[in-house]
C-alpha cells in the first residue's frame, strides 16, 4: 500500500507546475496540440501530456558583424541589435523548429540586403530610416512565427582605413573652408565700417 501511495504522490507532484507571470506553456497531449496554459499553476498529466515553456519577454539579439559592400562599391563591417517579443506562442512552437535561431538569421541576412542597397553617405547619415525599414521586414516576416520585432538599430559601422582617412580629410578641407569664410566675412564687415566712419567724419 505504501509504494503505491509513494508513487501516487509524485504523480501529483510531477503533474503540478507553475509558470511566471511572463511564461505561457504550449501543451501537447499525446503529440496533440492542445492549448496555451499560464500563467500560473497548471496541471499537466505525466506521461499523457507534455508541456513546452515559452518566455514572452523581450529579447535583446546581437547580430554580429557582417561583411557588407554597399550600392557604391564600398566595403563596410555593420552589426546591430534587434528586439523582439514571442507575442503568439502558440504560433512560435508550431510554425517553425527554433523562433530564437530563425529570427536572428533572417535578421542577419535581412541586414545584409537592406544595407547592400544604401550607399554610404545614407548609411551614415540616413541610420534611422534605414533602422525602421529593418524592422518593418523583420516584423512582417516574423509575424506568422508570432514574433514582434519592436526595433532594430544599427550600432557599429566600421570603413576601410583608406576611407576613414578620406573622410577625415574631407571633414578638415570643409572646416578650413568655413574657417575662411567666416575670416572673409569679418574683413568685410571691418572694411564696411571703416568706409561707414570715413563717410562720417568726410
Amino acid at each position: 500500500m505504501i509504494p503505491v501511495l509513494i508513487v501516487v504522490f509524485f504523480l501529483i507532484m510531477a503533474s503540478i507546475h507553475v509558470l511566471n507571470e511572463y511564461e505561457r506553456g504550449i501543451v501537447f497531449t499525446l503529440g496533440r496540440y492542445t492549448g496555451v496554459k499560464g500563467p500560473g499553476l497548471i496541471i499537466i498529466l505525466p506521461v499523457i501530456q507534455k508541456m513546452v515553456k515559452v518566455s514572452t519577454r523581450v529579447v535583446v539579439f546581437d547580430v554580429p558583424p557582417q561583411d557588407i559592400i554597399t550600392r557604391d562599391n564600398i566595403s563596410v563591417k555593420v552589426n546591430a541589435v534587434v528586439y523582439f517579443r514571442v507575442i503568439q506562442p502558440d504560433a512560435a512552437i508550431l510554425n517553425v523548429e527554433n523562433y530564437m535561431y530563425a529570427t536572428s538569421q533572417y535578421a542577419q541576412t535581412t541586414l545584409r540586403s537592406v544595407l547592400g542597397q544604401q550607399e554610404l553617405d545614407d548609411l551614415l547619415s540616413a541610420r534611422d530610416k534605414i533602422n525602421q525599414n529593418l524592422q518593418q521586414i523583420l516584423d512582417q516576416q516574423t509575424e506568422h512565427w508570432g514574433i514582434k520585432v519592436s526595433a532594430v538599430e544599427i550600432k557599429n559601422v566600421d570603413l576601410p582605413q583608406e576611407m576613414q582617412r578620406a573622410i577625415a580629410r574631407q571633414a578638415e578641407a570643409e572646416r578650413e573652408r568655413r574657417a575662411k569664410v567666416i575670416h572673409a566675412d569679418g574683413e568685410l564687415q571691418a572694411a564696411q565700417k571703416l568706409s561707414d566712419a570715413a563717410k562720417i567724419i568726410g
